[in-house]
């Protein structure tokens, strides 16, 4: 069995650290493992590694957060992983820093990664981990707030709450997306 990991964020140094790029930033610390490492390919940074008997393919998308659609659809198409087998991690501006969010359907919630990705497949019945930045931004800087760098306060707790996303994908695929919902969404 095979699944395909989605990481939304936008390449570039610039980027590195912002609240928008939290999928990268769970991607990343998923592959600190022996002998897994990120390669460039069409559309994407892209690796595999096995967890028990699964195979996982993780990609960070080259196409920047607005394209992400495209990555996702061709690597689907690539590695021939039906839309059930694919987890999409994306920051969510409406849910508290650090909680947690599985679904396996529903809108954009407003997130251009997610809307293009909608456009793409033509759907809103894809599963996604929403991973909380909080909303601590005053009217008109919303921009500044998700591609702005976390605060001292929020690195601090960073690493554990990206464990918890760790172990929220890892139940995806091993349980399954509604088991994997019931564990995740109760936490918190």
């Amino acid at each position: 069995m095979k699944y395909l990991i989605i990481a939304l964020g936008n390449i570039g140094i610039e980027y590195e650290n912002t609240r928008h790029n939290i999928g990268f930033k769970i991607a990343d610390e998923m592959i600190k493992k022996p002998g897994v490492s990120f390669e460039l390919k069409r559309l994407a940074f892209y690796t595999e590694f096995r967890l028990k008997n699964k195979v996982i393919h993780l990609i960070k998308p080259t196409t920047y957060m607005n394209l992400s659609g495209k990555a996702m659809q061709y690597w689907m198409q690539e590695l021939k992983i039906p839309l059930e087998n694919t987890l999409v991690l994306v920051d969510d501006k409406d849910l508290p820093f650090g909680k947690l969010r599985l679904k396996a359907k529903g809108s954009s919630g407003g997130h251009n990664g997610l809307k293009n990705i909608e456009l793409v497949l033509g759907s809103q019945e894809y599963n996604r981990l929403r991973f909380g930045i909080g909303n601590n931004f005053s009217r008109g800087k919303q921009i500044d707030y998700v591609l702005g760098a976390w605060t001292p306060k929020e690195n601090e707790e960073l690493a554990s709450y990206i464990q918890e996303a760790i172990v929220a994908v890892e139940n995806f695929v091993h349980l399954g997306i509604n088991k994997a919902m019931e564990l995740s969404n109760s936490s918190k």
